[in-house]
C-alpha cells in the first residue's frame, strides 16, 4: 500500500486528493480519500492542506509507504519525523569518462 496524492482540478489549476492505495494501481484510482492538498491557494484564504489525521495513522500502522512528496506533507503537518530532503541529480554535469577526457 501507498499513500500518494490523485490529481484533479483542470489544466493549469491542480487539487490533489492524499490517497490511500495499491502500489500497482494507477494514480487515480484509490481505496479511501485521506485529506486534500491545493497548492494554489494563497496564504490568507483556506489552509492548504486538510487531512483526517486519525485515518493517515491508521494506514501509517498498517504498513503504508508515503510517497517522498506525501512524506513531505506529513511531515510539515507533524505526522512523521522532519522528512530529510534529497537532492535531485543534475542529469546534465558530464559523467567520469567526460571529466577524464577534458583533463
Amino acid at each position: 500500500m501507498k499513500l500518494r496524492l490523485a490529481r484533479h482540478g483542470r489544466k493549469g489549476i491542480p487539487f490533489f486528493w492524499l490517497m490511500a492505495a495499491d502500489a500497482r494501481c494507477r494514480r487515480e484510482t484509490g481505496k479511501e480519500k485521506l485529506g486534500t492538498y491545493d497548492p494554489c491557494l494563497s496564504q490568507g484564504k483556506a489552509p492548504k492542506v486538510v487531512l483526517n489525521k486519525e485515518r493517515i495513522q491508521y494506514w501509517l500502522s498498517c504498513g503504508a509507504q508515503p510517497t517522498d512528496r506525501v512524506r513531505r506533507i506529513l511531515s510539515e503537518e507533524g505526522i512523521l519525523p522532519k522528512y530529510e530532503f534529497r537532492e535531485t541529480p543534475k542529469k546534465s554535469t558530464p559523467g567520469k569518462k567526460a571529466l577524464e577526457r577534458k583533463g
